[in-house]
């Protein structure tokens, strides 16, 4: 079995060669009371860098895990392309669904955002939430780093903050055909898929002003959730990073 993986403060020396780090707080809440390690046990730790050290737990105190670094590797795991997915705010768990499986499937960030017809609601424990769910995904899919996932109260800011996105694609419901090929989908991407309520005409027309291309996602209409995982997977197919 390998070694479980952590996502950890690591020190370094003056050479920029990791040496030392300490797990606290949660993961070492989980270390030490679920899963059972104790000084000499191996594992994994992440900085969210895209780098992997492998280290030995030295020390166990009270509120932390001291640990030894003996090796550091670049992820083979992590996307080559970027990827923004700005999703509307989903009733429920449902964003917490389409953060876990983005995170699985290589996006490189997430924005969730309130629309006209979004009848979810955000706050700080929510968003807290959701970026615990993008950490926990990428040690379980093995990526050496967690999509961090913001949140915009407008839909106007959450479209403004794709503004220097290359390939910027817009999945409506009422669209009648696509204005771009998804095989031509090109990196860095963002992909806007609304909440359940879906979008306005006027939104529409705000996201082509900013610059999207509208995109149908078939005849047969989907859930909020299975639109973003299938329109996500798709860009990623065709970028090369799925296949």
């Amino acid at each position: 079995m390998p070694p479980k993986r952590f996502f950890a403060d690591i020190a370094f020396l003056k050479d920029g060669t990791p040496c030392e780090a300490q797990l606290t707080g949660d993961e070492f809440n989980h270390a030490k009371n679920v899963l059972r390690l104790a000084e000499g046990d191996e594992v994994t730790l992440l900085d969210g860098s895209g780098t992997e050290y492998a280290a030995v737990i030295s020390k166990a105190e009270k509120t932390r895990f001291l640990l030894h670094i003996t090796q550091a590797r670049v992820s083979d795991k992590e996307p080559k392309s970027e990827v923004y997915l700005l999703i509307g705010a989903l009733k429920g768990d449902k964003t917490e669904l389409v953060v876990q499986k983005a995170v699985e499937l290589g996006v490189g960030k997430i924005g969730v955002f309130s629309s006209r017809y979004c009848a979810a609601y955000m706050n700080e424990n929510k968003l807290e939430r959701l970026n615990r769910v993008a950490k926990e995904a990428a040690k379980q899919c093995l990526r050496a780093s967690a999509p961090e996932v913001v949140y915009f109260d407008t839909f106007e800011n959450a479209l403004r903050s794709a503004q220097e996105y290359a390939c910027k694609l817009f999945a409506c419901e009422f669209a009648e055909k696509s204005e771009r090929r998804m095989e031509d989908t090109v990196a860095p991407a963002a992909l806007v898929v609304g909440s359940e309520g879906g979008f306005s005409q006027e939104e529409f027309a705000l996201a082509k002003q900013c610059g999207f291309a509208g995109m149908s996602l078939g005849k047969r209409i989907l859930r909020a959730e299975t639109a973003a995982i299938a329109f996500l997977s798709v860009a990623l197919y065709a970028l090369g990073e799925l296949g």
